[in-house]
Parts: C-alpha cells; sequence; structure tokens
C-alpha cells in the first residue's frame, strides 16, 4: 500500500526529500526525549511545534507549510489570567465602561470582584457626588469626616470600604467592624442595607439594639460576627456584661455624628472608644457637620480629612416648602385639612411632632375622623415599632405620626410629603426632617405650622439657610400654586371653623380623648421651657414684622373666588382696626384737660410718628432677608436739602445748653449706614465671617459657636477655692425625661458607679448578671474568663472545648451528653406512647370507650329504659 501510494505521488524534489529527512530526525528525537522522561510533556510539545513553525517559516515559497496562516499559535497561560474570577472581573469592568462613556464609575476604585459585583446587583450604575470624593479616601485609611445632603447616598460611602477591607469572613478574630447608629430604625436600615450590599461577600453581622432580648444579642456575638452594627446604649451593657473586648475592630463608623454626640451619649461613647484598639480607622458621617472638628474630639480621630459637599445649598431643589402662620390651638383643626384636602388621597405623609404625648393624642385623633394613621415615639415598645413602621412601609396607612426619632436616615421609598405639627427649634433639625422627602431624584413638599412665639425660630431657619424669607401680601389676588415655595402666610379662620367644629365634637363625645389632649397640652408647656433659645437678632426681626397684617397663604387663597376673599380681606380689616383716641381720650369731651394735652403731644411729635409708619410700612413691603436689614428711607436727601436753610438761619438765634443733644430716633441708624456707604468692600474684613450663622447652626450641642464653647470650658476660675463656689456651676437645672421634670445636674453623681477594666466609671445598671444566667441556662462552660476569654484576641467569649457540640443546635450552645432522670423519664413516655399509636391503640381506646357508654345507657340504674328525662338523665 505504501509502494502504491508513493509511485502514484511520483518522484520527491530534492528540497522536499530533504524536508522528509529533517521531519524524521525532530520525531526520532522527540520520541527519544519522551522515553527518557516516561511520560508525554506538553511543555515539549509546544517547544517542538514552535521550532517547526520557525523553520516553516524560513523555508521557500514553493514548499508546503504544514499549518495555515490565519490559525493562532499555542502558547502558555499568561499571568494576568490567574483565575477566573479575575477574567470575570475585567469582563464586567469593560463592560461598565461600554455603557457608560466616562471615567470616575465604580469600576475605577480598583474594588474587589465580589463587592463590585453587589453593587451591580444593588443597581448602582454611577457613584454620587459624595461617594466620588470619600469612598477613595477611605480605601487609603485615613479617618474622614463627610457632610453631605440626605439622600445622597452617604451609608454606601462607608459600607463599600468596610466590604473591601473586610474582604471575606473570618471566624478566629471576632468583630472587626462597628457601626453606631443614634436610633434603632436607622440601625435597622443600615443592617438590611448591608445585607444587600455585601451578599456575595459572606460576612456575618449581629445587630445590638435596645428593645429586644439580650439573650439573642449574647447568642449572635457567640458566633462571631465580622461587623457589629448597634446603638450606643445596648452596645455597652451588653459589653460589661459579656466583659466584651473590641480588640480586633479595625474599621468604626458613626453615622448621624453629630446626633450621636449631642443626645447625651457621653459617657456610653467614652467607654466604647476605649475598648478599641489604637490603630483603628474612623469615618463620620452626617448631613449637618460644623466645619470645626474640635467637637469631635471625643471620637479619636487622626489627622482627619474633611469632605463637606453641598454646603451653600442645603435643602434640595425638588423640595417645596410652605410655612403657616397659625395659633397652637387651632394646629391640630389645620393638620386635618391638609391630610384631607390638600394632600392627594394615594400620597404618604409623615407628621413630625414634639413630643411622644402629641403622637399619642393626635393618632387617636385622626383615628376618629376616619384618617389613617400610625404613630412611633421612643419609649414605644420595640416590636409596635417594626409594626407600625412597616405598616406605613407597606401602604397599610398614609399617614405617620412620629417624633424627631424618625429625623435622621430613615428611607421611606415613595414618600411624598412632611408636615412639621411643631416646628424644630434649630435650624439643622429641620433639614433632616424635610429631608425625608426629595430624595434620590424625586419631589417633594413640606409644610410647617408656625406659631407666634416659634417665628423667632423661622427666622433662625432663613438664616442658617442663606435664603429670603417670604409674606404673604395682605392683599393678594386667586393665583396658582406655582408661587407657593418659602411663602408665609395665615390660613383662612373659615377653615379652621369648619374642621374645628368636628373635632370638638369629638372630644366631647370621648372622655379618652379629653385626657389624651389635656396630657399633650402639658407636656407642650413643659417642650416650650426646655426647648433652646432662638438667637437674639431673629427676636428681634420678629418682634418688627407686623404679623396682624400678613395676608393669606397662596394655597389657600387659590381655592378661593374674588367674593370669598373680599369678604375674608374685610373681616381682617376690621380685626385690625385701631383706634387713635388714647386712654385719656376715651368718654372725654375737647375741653376736657387730658384731650388737650394728648392733641398737644400728638402735633409735636407728629414728625417722629411719621418717620416710625414709613419706616414700619417699608420692612413690611421688602422681603425679611436672611441678614437683619435696616429700615431704609429713601426721602432722605430731599429733606436735607430743605432743612439746609433753615438750618443756617438758626444757627446763630439758638441757644446750645450744657447738655449733650440726644440723637433722634433713626439718628444710630442713619449713622450705620453712613459708615456703611463709606467702607471699602473689597478691603473691609467684618469681625464675624459669612458663614458665621450656618456654622452656629450646624455646631454639635448649644445655639453658641464652637468658638464660645471653647472658650467657656477653657476658663480656669482661681477664686473659686469654697466649696459653694466650686458646686455652683454643677447646680444647673437639667430635664431629665424619665422624670418628666427638671432636675440638678449635681444628684446625679449620687447614682452607684462602677469600674470597668477601662478604668472609667458608669452606671452600676449595666451589670445585673444577665449574661451568666444565659451561660448556665445554655450550658455553656464556664472557663471563659479573663485569661482565655475574649480578651487576648479580641473576640466573642470562648466557648467550652471539653463539650461536643450536637450538630442540631446553633453555634455557641453547647449541650452536656449526660441526661437528667426527668430527661430519661420524658424520652421513656414518648417512647411508650408512639408505641402504643403504632398499634392502633388509639382505634382499641375508642372503642372500649362507645362499649363503656353504650353499657351505662343501656344499664340506666337497672331500668333498662333507653332514654330518662329529668333529674334521673341529669344525673347519669
Amino acid at each position: 500500500m505504501a509502494a502504491g501510494k508513493r509511485a502514484a505521488a511520483g518522484p520527491r524534489s530534492p528540497v522536499a526529500m530533504a524536508q522528509w529527512k529533517k521531519k524524521k530526525g525532530l520525531r526520532k528525537r522527540r520520541g527519544a526525549v519522551s522515553q527518557a522522561h516516561g511520560s508525554d510533556s506538553e511543555d515539549g510539545e509546544f517547544e517542538i511545534q514552535a521550532e517547526d513553525d520557525a523553520r516553516a517559516r524560513k523555508l521557500p515559497s514553493g514548499t508546503v507549510m504544514m499549518r495555515g496562516p490565519g490559525q493562532p499559535l499555542p502558547s502558555f497561560p499568561t499571568s494576568e489570567c490567574t483565575s477566573d474570577v479575575e477574567l470575570d472581573t475585567r469582563e464586567m469592568v469593560r463592560a461598565q465602561n461600554k455603557k457608560k462613556k466616562k471615567s470616575g464609575g465604580f469600576q475605577s476604585m480598583g474594588l474587589s470582584y465580589l463587592v463590585f459585583k453587589g453593587i451591580m446587583k444593588k443597581g448602582y450604575k454611577v457613584p454620587t457626588p459624595i461617594q466620588r470624593k470619600t469612598i477613595p479616601v477611605i480605601l487609603d485609611g485615613k479617618d474622614t469626616v463627610a457632610m453631605a445632603r440626605t439622600g445622597s447616598g452617604k451609608t454606601a460611602c462607608f459600607l463599600i470600604p468596610m466590604f473591601e477591607r473586610l474582604k471575606t469572613r473570618s471566624a478566629q478574630t471576632g468583630a472587626r467592624a462597628l457601626i453606631l447608629s443614634p436610633t434603632r430604625e436607622l440601625a435597622l436600615q443600615t443592617m438590611k442595607f448591608t445585607k444587600e450590599l455585601g451578599r456575595f461577600t459572606g460576612l456575618k453581622t449581629a445587630l445590638i439594639l435596645g428593645g429586644d432580648k439580650m439573650e439573642d444579642q449574647f447568642a449572635a456575638l457567640h458566633e462571631n460576627p465580622d461587623i457589629i452594627i448597634a446603638t450606643p446604649g445596648r452596645l455597652v451593657h451588653v459589653a460589661v456584661e459579656m466583659n466584651l473586648k473590641l480588640h480586633s475592630v479595625e474599621y468604626v463608623v458613626f453615622d448621624e455624628a453629630d446626633r450621636l454626640f449631642e443626645m447625651g451619649f457621653a459617657e456610653q461613647l467614652q467607654e466604647i472608644i476605649s475598648r478599641l484598639p489604637g490603630g483603628h480607622q474612623t469615618v463620620l458621617f452626617s448631613a449637618t457637620l460644623p466645619k470645626l472638628l474640635v467637637e469631635f474630639a471625643r471620637a479619636g480621630l487622626t489627622e482627619p480629612v474633611l469632605i463637606r459637599l453641598d454646603v451653600d445649598a442645603k435643602l434640595n431643589e425638588q423640595l417645596k416648602t410652605s410655612f403657616f402662620l397659625v395659633r397652637e390651638d387651632t394646629k391640630a383643626a389645620v393638620l386635618l385639612h391638609l391630610l384631607r384636602t390638600v394632600v392627594r388621597p394615594q400620597d404618604q405623609t409623615v407628621v413630625f411632632v414634639a413630643t411622644k404625648h402629641h403622637a399619642e393624642y393626635l393618632q387617636e385623633l385622626l383615628s376618629t375622623q376616619r384618617v389613617s394613621c400610625t404613630h412611633i415615639y421612643s419609649a414605644l415598645d420595640q416590636t409596635a415599632r417594626k409594626i407600625n413602621l412597616a405598616r406605613f412601609t407597606h401602604g397599610k396607612c398614609s399617614t405617620l405620626i412620629v417624633t424627631d426619632l424618625a429625623a435622621r436616615g430613615l428611607d421611606i421609598p415613595l414618600l411624598d410629603n412632611v408636615i412639621n405639627y411643631s416646628f424644630p427649634a434649630k435650624g439643622k433639625l429641620f433639614l433632616h426632617r424635610v429631608g425625608r422627602v426629595a430624595r434620590a431624584g424625586r419631589s417633594g413638599t413640606a409644610y410647617s405650622l408656625v406659631s407666634p412665639d416659634e417665628v423667632p425660630y423661622l427666622l433662625d431657619l432663613h438664616l442658617f439657610v442663606g435664603r429670603t424669607l417670604s409674606l404673604a401680601p395682605p392683599n393678594q389676588e386667586p393665583t396658582g400654586a406655582g408661587s407657593v415655595d418659602g411663602v408665609l402666610g395665615r390660613v383662612p379662620q373659615s377653615v379652621v371653623d369648619d374642621e374645628d367644629g368636628g373635632l370638638r365634637a369629638a372630644l366631647e363625645v370621648s372622655l379618652e380623648l379629653r385626657s389624651l389632649g389635656r396630657v399633650a397640652d402639658n407636656a407642650q408647656q413643659q417642650y416650650v421651657r426646655s426647648r433652646p433659645a432662638p438667637s437674639p437678632e431673629s427676636i428681634k426681626r420678629a418682634k418688627e414684622l407686623d404679623l396682624v397684617a400678613l395676608g393669606l397663604h397662596p394655597l389657600f387663597s387659590s381655592g378661593f373666588e374674588e367674593e370669598e376673599l373680599q369678604r375674608l380681606r374685610l373681616v381682617d380689616s376690621i380685626r385690625q382696626y385701631r383706634s387713635r383716641a388714647t386712654i385719656f381720650e376715651i368718654s372725654a369731651s375737647s375741653q376736657d384737660l387730658s384731650s388737650q394735652v394728648m392733641r398737644a403731644k400728638r402735633q409735636k411729635d407728629h414728625r417722629a410718628i411719621t418717620r416710625f409708619q414709613q419706616g414700619r410700612q417699608e420692612r413690611q413691603e421688602g422681603p425679611a432677608g436672611p441678614a437683619p436689614a435696616c429700615p431704609t428711607l429713601q426721602e432722605e436727601p430731599p429733606e436735607k436739602e430743605e432743612d439746609a436753610a433753615e438750618s443756617m438761619e438758626d444757627v446763630f438765634t439758638e441757644v446750645v445748653g450744657q447738655k449733650r443733644p440726644r440723637p433722634g430716633p433713626d439718628g444710630g441708624a442713619k449713622r450705620r449706614r453712613e459708615e456703611a456707604r463709606q467702607r471699602d468692600q473689597e478691603f473691609y474684613i467684618p469681625y464675624r465671617p459669612k458663614d458665621f450663622d450656618s456654622e452656629r447652626g450646624l455646631s454639635v450641642g448649644s445655639a453658641a459657636g464652637a468658638f464660645e464653647q471653647q472658650v467657656a470650658g477653657a476658663v480656669l476660675d482661681l477664686m473659686g477655692d469654697e466649696s459653694q463656689n466650686l458646686t455652683r456651676g454643677q447646680q444647673q437645672l437639667k430635664w431629665d425625661r424619665k422624670k418628666k421634670r427638671f432636675v440638678g445636674q449635681a444628684g446625679q453623681d449620687d447614682k452607684k458607679k462602677i469600674k470597668t477594666e477601662s478604668g472609667r466609671y458608669i452606671s452600676s445598671s449595666y451589670r445585673r448578671d444577665l449574661y451568666q444566667k444565659w451561660k448556665q441556662k445554655q450550658k455553656i462552660d464556664g472557663r471563659d474568663s479573663e485569661e482565655e476569654g475574649p480578651s487576648d484576641r479580641g473576640g466573642p467569649p470562648r466557648r467550652g472545648a471539653s463539650q461536643p457540640r450536637a450538630p442540631s443546635t446553633p453555634t455557641g450552645r453547647v449541650r452536656s451528653e449526660l441526661k437528667t432522670k426527668q430527661q430519661i423519664l420524658k424520652q421513656r413516655r414518648r417512647a411508650q406512647k408512639l408505641r402504643f399509636l403504632q398499634r392502633g391503640g388509639l382505634k382499641q381506646l375508642s372503642a372500649r370507650n362507645r362499649r363503656r357508654a353504650q353499657e351505662l345507657r343501656l344499664g340506666a340504674f337497672g331500668r333498662g329504659a333507653p332514654s330518662r328525662k329529668g333529674k334521673m338523665r341529669k344525673r347519669m
């Protein structure tokens, strides 16, 4: 066969013959090498094939090549493709870059595959501005203090670097990240967001909240979680009970940091920070953070990086605000009208009140008016809080009445309106309240009910935000709803009367409602006493505003016809009527001495009265700006020209006494205006910075600025060497939330204290031996002392190693193999009952009972009657 084929092929050319011999020699050499090694080598094949290809390229054009020119050469795997995981990451990065042509996305931050996959699964495409600025800084390991407006994605800013730092689950080292939240609802929301964003990392999370069972939290910490999300009070309680050391924590987050440091958690925060190791990374986030970070010195920051966005524009552009001037006793009627008429039926609304008593009262009152609502406050049971919040979130009710508990961080989807029933005393609290709406690109509306004593706080808010307060003019024509934003106006009395009638009828019927109303009134009085005072500038400007002449709010005037508006204006004009006659002129004739004196005085002070009325009219016509504006008189230069001739004639005829002439009513204002005109604004340096009001509103603690607080704390009193002088500063009154009354701060030192391992003294109520009782109940070995426990490695307490753990029991619950006498008897009875049922004992028992009943019925005490009546039947 071979000879025939060769003959058919014809004689070979010399070149082809030489090539054939070379190949034959290569085959022999390859066989010898493979026999020498004893096995086939893929590397040898690659080398031989590469040599063949190189020789084939050097052949003349007439020769036959063994491989086509378009076929790729086999090669070794490169170091770039070490795993399929990295290959998938590169493919996802390329696909994302194709979709988004610009840089600055999540793929440019160098995140690992599991973290990036969780971000893509969550649905995030492009990072927000605060995420783009803070995540690279936190990934570098620097302490960060970040501020951005509500709804800008701050939670992902500290979660994504945390996942990148922790990487994967570690069951030996214990907790490595700690997130502190001011409220339970915010901690629950952070827990949910952590599970969604880090679903592929496999990190374990423990939730430590007040109101939940401590036994469950002990069991959660026994499972060595990687992340602890907690509120400060319960975390300190659990740490003291379990003797928990946090030496393995390397990443600490203070969410809503300013609220944490001003809630009165100083003792708890100091205890938590003292248990942390020295080289941990600290991150602070909030929507309202001051520029001076001296106020967060207790957080243990090391060369922090301050990132502040949206400092000038604190409110979202999609948010519309409306302010209504109402009396305190008519707020409930106006709230009911807003919920029934102004707010759409399908919208969800959050109503912020001052105290929990207001929440209970309004919830009961609105329920009687057939408004579906629920309420949340801090003293409510934790289970009830979860149920009520879930009802509102899932659309079971349209209104949620809350205290400032829900003002921070809560992200309620599809929320449309916020109503401030009690106007907040701080500007940054208003930002947090209205920040629940207009989030993630959606629009929203904030309605605020302002009583006359809350007008200074409204002016403080506009000083803080830097906006201009617009007053509704008295004679306003019906307009649309487009000019409603940022206007302060009155509510028509007819609207208040219509709703107030139904509320009064409900109060007369229900005794419980009247009782809740009295409690709410008392709580309002206590709240007014304890709230911080407004700034002096706002108090002065509030006195200058003529609130009696305030017009109707455009939101209400647009719903009335022209005739109705004329009637309301007539009523307002009657209400604003003030008699020009004084008390000395009432029921007095023109010949009386008192009326003659008052007329002469009025004629003498005519010029001062005219100037005062003109200034008040100008202040009413001009908007209330963010800075205290002085009234300007436009007719001032003509007056000076007219009075020039008179002053020249009288300058030599007047006799000037020894007394210093007093300036007129507008003398000081004129002098200040002249000085302002002479200033060169290019070189003038004011004694207050431009952002003084804004930073004062952002400061933690009192209404004074951070510098004033530092100076007050740095004062050294050298004269206070007596006991009464030393204790004078400690005798200030403080509002006690539990006792609902003012108490002295000095009386708090009488509480029993215990000294922790950090050397600090805390309240003795934190240690109640609950952990020891839980260990005895769960039959956990008690050898987790300080030598063997978590103090050496920073993790949770060590479990007993001598007792094997049953596969059905959860981690941390070790049960003894020796059974007690009761357990043995119980197992025997159970086995006996099971055997009885398997043999058909239940049928036998029922048949025996039927036979017994039939015998009794047939016997009938020996009479044999099938049925008896009366007493005999009852006895049977």
